[in-house]
């Protein structure tokens, strides 16, 4: 009787639900869903490199967001301490912030930080406007993912790639070549001073790769002499000042005679003297900060006239 009784325990009983869903809904309930999750419970991804700016065109897709609500959902991981972590959507979520929003629905899928990682550039790479440091970095995070994964890669060392690596892979995707992709990889190795030099586009990119193998204090130092003489280095020049860091034999006084050499070609240049204006801003202006608005009121002006020229 006993051993009938163990026997009947051991039959796991067919469900009433488990006899009338079908394989679709079984299906279904795996299926990845779009939640509404609260904006304050969405943190950024860690070591994010792409820029999140209030420009213009975040304005924009706040108004859109206002008016219409975020029309595809983010991504998102949930973290192992409540709460979830953004891996594609750090645009809509500013934008919902910027428009009130107090949720944002989003798909909630596992991933490992290597998936993540992969998914979050692969997203961020679809945009049209993006930097030479947003690129660098993330070309870099991407590169590094797909090494802990098993791809051989070589990230700082050279700018030549031999065999098919994980920057060629990376290239096909963006249509870049690996070379092309370690050469960004290598702008990483800039100070951040002349990195935002290179978003700017006062440093050219190439020169930029040059200059990356130069020690920091050699950076500091170059980047000081581009201030005060208000000039930057030309490919050649660049890569003289690499070879000569290689040599041990850059210091301050060789690169202020090498940027000072007069450049074949050499555009004029309008110089205004610093007394004549530094009145007008803030002490504590950043040379950019002044440059900045000086062009947005010749912008403004230009706009002003423009629009007198056609009553």
């Amino acid at each position: 009787m006993a051993e009938k009784d163990d026997m009947r325990a051991s039959i796991k009983l067919t469900t009433v639900a488990d006899l009338f869903s079908t394989e679709e809904s079984r299906a279904d309930e795996k299926r990845e869903k779009v939640m509404d999750i609260p904006l304050s419970e969405i943190s950024d991804f860690p070591g994010h490199p792409f820029k999140v700016k209030a420009d213009e065109a975040m304005l924009e897709m706040a108004d859109s967001v206002k008016q219409y609500g975020v029309l595809v959902p983010g991504l998102v991981r949930p973290k192992a301490d409540g709460g979830y972590e953004m891996v594609a959507g750090h645009r809509r979520k500013k934008a919902s912030e910027l428009a009130g929003k107090e949720t944002m629905p989003c798909i909630v899928r596992e991933l490992d930080d290597d998936q993540a990682i992969i998914i979050m550039v692969d997203s961020n790479l679809q945009r049209e406007n993006i930097s030479p440091s947003e690129k660098a970095f993330a070309y870099k995070m991407k590169l590094e993912a797909m090494n802990r994964q098993g791809q051989r890669t070589d990230l700082t060392s050279r700018q030549v790639v031999g065999r098919l690596e994980s920057a060629d892979i990376i290239g096909r995707e963006v249509g870049e070549s690996g070379r092309q992709i370690q050469r960004y990889i290598r702008l990483t190795e800039l100070t951040p001073s002349i990195l935002e030099m290179v978003d700017d586009k006062r440093i050219a990119f190439n020169p930029a790769v040059e200059i990356s193998y130069l020690a920091e204090e050699e950076q500091h130092a170059l980047y000081e002499t581009m201030q005060s003489e208000d000039c930057t280095p030309s490919l050649a020049q660049a890569q003289r000042m690499k070879k000569l860091s290689q040599d041990g034999r850059l210091n301050v006084d060789v690169i202020f005679s090498i940027l000072t050499e007069e450049k074949p070609n050499q555009k004029e240049k309008m110089i205004i003297r610093r007394e004549r204006i530094d009145r007008f801003f803030p002490k504590d202006f950043t040379e950019k900060q002044k440059e900045d608005l000086i062009v947005q009121l010749l912008e403004s002006w230009y706009k002003k006239r423009q629009r007198e020229l056609e009553r």
